[in-house]
Parts: structure tokens; sequence; C-alpha cells
């Protein structure tokens, strides 16, 4: 999972849900390079610590027991428990109101235990409670060491998770053009954002203003200290790398072994991220087309096209539903989260070049967590609240505009519908946003593995180098892997696994700048 855009909201479990778990890849950003100016990152003293916090909070014993299922999440089976912990509403206020946060664990299953590995999938707005079980037998290894840990941050799911609006109203804004061509659609685009955030601001209340990624960051460390660790160890995936990068920041000496894998840049600001990934999936999908034999440049004007006639006449499908272009894009993006999912894009892309847009819209559906029935899950909901209270930038229509042609010069695919997400995304947004970009230096921290794919879609290669230069010297070590996929642990290379597996067993530091192929 990875933040800002629309189609960074599944991540994990997008490529669990079109690949599974036993093949797909593990998981719910190119941009400004450098450091950042004074003052746009977040808090650098960690007020409101561990330290500083009442005792009916640190010394809060959790009532692990049986987990509960619901219609979104059926209970898993094994010996997995689940507990809630208590945490600041507001994190200035500490002694005040307090909020729960619901966790799972399945403990250790050997002897030599080295305590909890704290997961987050990303998104932002992915449920670990959710995921963490069906992920589980991809770490297996590093569950005989470790209890395995995951929770749904505030926000999130089981953790106080909002939702903006209804079934309905979701579905009948699949007819909003997410690429205005006149001043009707571009009105109508930007009321259905603007009432998107009055519907999240009803549901969220006065938690709107608190579920940021340091309010998350903060949470990990009283976890890691109810929990019992002394040190933090941690495995992020795409926005989690973000969080661990923030946490790492806020508790530099807290770090034990932390794991960031499919990395984003933490030097990016909106604008910035949208342009990575703009081209990150362009390169995801020529590399796809290369696959199929196919010259990249001539197969993306081909879906360009694709596109363009969508955009003035929909497909029909099987369901009776229309696919618009919106939800063809999507449905593009969804299988080069994996590269085993390639096979179902050149399916579906066959299917409605002949006019039928049913298996696109299958695509896109799994990726905007719709089921049969016409159920949306909250992941988006919870992305946004949280994205839009992390981004300080709101782009204007004007300022978006004139960027259109770099995006679309980027990528003739993705360019305009990521162009024009950055003007919609957080627009009218009821809260004010908190940095321009996140802050993650964190000197005087543990050396920590920062993992970077060549392939990946969604976060980049090259935010990994980013992440380790901002993380600083001596602090940040990239391991790169020359792969397909969002994400690389569990990918289908032993080199990549071995090496972590090493890390976070041994505390072995592999040489910074390492190469899996």
């Amino acid at each position: 999972m990875v933040r800002v855009a629309r189609w960074t909201a599944v991540g994990a479990a997008a490529a669990l849900l079109v690949a599974g778990c036993s093949s797909g890849s593990s998981s719910p950003e190119d941009g400004r390079s450098g450091g950042r100016s004074p003052g746009t990152g977040s808090a650098s003293a960690p007020s409101g610590s561990a330290a500083e916090l009442p005792s009916s909070l640190t010394s809060q014993k959790l009532g692990w027991g049986r987990c509960r299922g619901t219609a979104d999440s059926p209970a898993p089976g094994g010996d997995w428990q689940c507990a809630t912990l208590k945490v600041p509403l507001d994190w200035s206020k500490p002694g005040g109101e307090t909020i729960g946060l619901a966790l799972i664990r399945e403990k250790a299953r050997g002897g030599d235990r080295i305590g909890s590995l704290l997961f987050n999938f990303g998104g932002p707005g992915g449920s670990g409670v959710a995921t963490m079980p069906a992920y589980a037998s991809l770490v297996s290894s590093l569950h005989e060491r470790y209890d395995l840990v995951s929770w749904d941050p505030r926000g999130v799911a089981a953790s106080h998770g909002v939702r903006c609006r209804s079934d309905d109203r979701i579905q009948a804004a699949e007819s909003i053009d997410a690429t205005p061509d006149t001043p009707a659609e571009e009105a109508a685009y930007l009321k259905d954002a603007a009432d998107f955030g009055k519907g999240c601001e009803k549901a969220a209340g006065k938690l709107m203003a608190h579920v940021s990624t340091t309010d998350t960051a903060r949470d990990m460390d009283l976890m890691r200290q109810v929990l019992g660790d002394d040190k933090m160890h941690y495995f992020g995936i795409s926005y989690g790398t973000e969080l661990g990068g923030v946490y790492a920041h806020l508790f530099p000496g807290r770090v034990g072994r932390l794991v960031l894998d499919a990395v984003v840049d933490p030097s990016a600001d909106t604008v910035g991220h949208a342009e990575n990934q703009a081209r990150g999936f362009q390169r995801a999908l020529e590399d796809y087309l290369k696959s199929t034999g196919q010259d990249p440049d001539r197969g993306s004007r081909r879906i360009a096209a694709l596109l363009k006639r969508l955009d003035a006449e929909p497909l029909p499908t099987s369901s009776g539903r229309k696919l618009t272009q919106t939800l063809a894009v999507t449905g593009i993006v969804l299988p080069l989260y994996s590269q085993d999912s390639w096979p179902s894009l050149t399916s579906a892309l066959k299917a409605a070049d002949e006019g039928d847009g049913s298996e696109l819209l299958a695509l896109a559906d799994g990726y905007n967590d719709r089921d049969g029935s016409g159920h949306y899950g909250t992941t988006t909901h919870s992305q946004r609240v949280i994205s839009c209270l992390d981004d300080k930038q709101r782009p204007t229509v004007a300022e978006t505009k004139k960027r259109l042609p770099e995006f679309e010069k980027i990528s003739p695919v993705f360019g305009s519908f990521l162009g024009w997400d950055t003007a919609g995304w957080c627009h009218d947004w009821p809260v004010p946003g908190q940095y321009d970009t996140p802050e993650v230096s964190a000197p005087g921290s543990a050396p920590i593995l920062v993992v970077g794919n060549t392939g990946d879609p969604a976060t980049p290669y090259e935010g990994a180098r980013r992440m380790a230069q901002e993380l600083g010297k001596g602090v940040g070590v990239v391991l790169t892997w020359k792969g397909e996929g969002h994400g690389a642990y569990g990918s289908g290379s032993g080199c990549v696994d071995s090496t972590i597996d090493a890390y976070l067993l041994k505390g072995a530091v592999p040489q910074d700048g390492k190469v899996c192929s």
C-alpha cells in the first residue's frame, strides 16, 4: 500500500487478491531529490512520548483473546489472538481522552524468542488485523523467533475506521469523470471531492484532526512499551516505510531492527509523489508490454486510445454497469502490482478491445474493494482522511492544468489521471495538512534496512535511495532487487529473503548497496 493518489489504496491487499499470498508480491512514489527546507517536516522532538504518559496507559495490560470476525474481515483460524490498546486521542494531551486500537498477534513458534515484530502493510488505510494472518505464510521463518503483531491504525477498520459515504453514493460517483474535459465536468469533479471530505468530517468528528502519520508513530512506541519490548522491531511495506521513517526520526534510540520494503520517497511532496507514480506505473506497463512481445511506445498509445474512447462512450459489462474511463485505468493499474497478474491484464485488454468491459471492471472492483453484492470496504476512506491530514499541499485546478502536459509526457496512460488527482484528492478538505514532506532523519539510530525493487510500479526504486539518504549516513542501508511488482520480500528472490531474514533474525547488516538479481 502506498499513499497519495487514488491508485495507492490497496497495495498488499490488491496483490494478495489477484496473485495470492503464496506467489504474489508483499503488501494498501521519483520526486524531488536532496534535502528539505526547515519547517516542512513533522515535529522533531518526541514530546508526549511513552516516558511522559500516565501509568494508566504505560502499565495497561492487553486482554488477548479470541479474534472476532466481521462481515468485512472473517475471524482468522490458528492461534491468532486479538486485543485493544488504549492510546491518547490527542498526543498533545496524553492524560486526556483515549481511543482504542485493534491489535492482532500470534506468538513466536520457536524457543529462542527475540520479541515482537510489528507489521504495517501500507495504505495508509490498510487493515493490519485483516492482512496479518494471510501474510504470515510468507514470513514463517521470522515467526520462529518473533511474535507476529499488527494493528489497525487510528481511523482504520476496527480502530474507529471512517466511512465517508454509503455504497450507493460510491457507485454513483463512478460516473464522475476523473480527467474532466469541460467546465461542467470540472465542477462535478470538484464538488464530488468536497462532498467526500464533508462526509469524512461528519463520520470522523474530532478524530479527523488526530489520524496523522506522526500520531500513529507515537501509538507505535506506546505499543512497543506495552508489548514489553525494549526496542522496536518493525517491518513496513509501502506507506509503512514512511511510517517507519517517521518513527525512527521521533525515537531513534528505540530502533531495533527495521525493514522498509517498497519505499515511499520521503523527499517528494504531493505533486512529486504523483509524478513518481506516473513514472513507476508507466515503467511497469512498458515492462509488461515488452514481456508480451509488444513495442512499449506503440502498446502505450493503443491503451491510451482505448481510454480516450471510453471517455466518450463507456463499455457494457455482464453486470449491467458501465466500464468508464476511470474504472478502466484503475483496472489496468491493479495487475501491475504483481508480475503474476500480468496475464489477467492481457485477457482484460483483449476483451475490452472486443467491446466487453467486464474483466477490466472486475479488476477495478478488486482495487476499489467492492464485493459481488456491491458493498465497498473503507480502505480508501481512511487513506484519504490520513493522507489529507498529513499533506499540506493543496494544488489548485489552475496549477494542475499547467502541469498536465508534463504528466502526460511522463505517462500517456496514467499521467492525466494522476495529475488531476493532485487537485481533487484533498480539495476543500475540512482540516489543514501538517507538512509538505515527512521528516525521517534519524541520527543515532541503529542501521535500518531499506529495500528497493527496480520494477516497483507504486513506489519507484528511486525512493529507496532517497529514504536511505534522508535517514542519514550509517543509518539507511540499501538492498536492491532487480525485479517486478510492488515489494521485494516474498516475491521470489531467495537472495532478498535470506538477506532480510539474516538481518531480522541474526542482526546481520548487509553491505550498503547490495544487489539481488
